[in-house]
């Protein structure tokens, strides 16, 4: 199954209690479809009393399971807690968008947007040149405005 597939047939549980587990999650998601895989991230943080960090994502083997799974599961009581069930978003990489340490138009995304080849440049430039190419005089026009004044008449 490809990247952007798994992540169609992925979906993101949100407002976990602290006392759920991945045994828990997959008796109450399983009668949707078939799950290849749960992931509940566990707490980094030191002085932490929960397990996990109150959210899972639970992969379908298809994209419709996933899809009813939302449709009965969003909003509705587990644990004492009100679930939030949505389509799972495929994680950022860390070297695209605007928080990467990376300047935005050096970025491959950006680059495949607004890049212009050498050729279409060349062609621009061109045509900018037009007919004559000598940098413009300013004095020209001016001849004849030796006195200062009114134009007399």
């Amino acid at each position: 199954m490809t990247d952007s597939a798994r992540w169609k047939a992925t979906v993101y549980v949100g407002g976990l209690a602290g006392m759920v587990n991945q045994a828990n999650l997959h008796d109450a998601f399983i009668p949707f479809g078939e799950i290849a895989d749960i992931s509940l991230p566990k707490n980094d943080k030191p002085d932490a009393t929960e397990p996990h960090r109150g959210f899972a994502y639970i992969e379908y083997e298809d994209a419709d399971d996933a899809k009813e799974a939302m449709d009965n599961m969003d909003q509705s009581e587990f644990f004492g807690k009100t679930l939030k069930v949505s389509a799972a978003k495929a994680p950022k990489s860390a070297d695209e968008g605007l928080g990467s340490k990376t300047a935005l138009w050096q970025q491959e995304s950006w680059l495949a947007e607004h890049a212009v080849d050498e050729e279409d440049r060349a062609a621009a430039d061109g045509a900018k040149g037009g007919i004559d190419d000598r940098p413009e005089d300013p004095m020209q026009g001016l001849e004849g405005l030796d006195v200062a004044g009114p134009k007399p008449e």
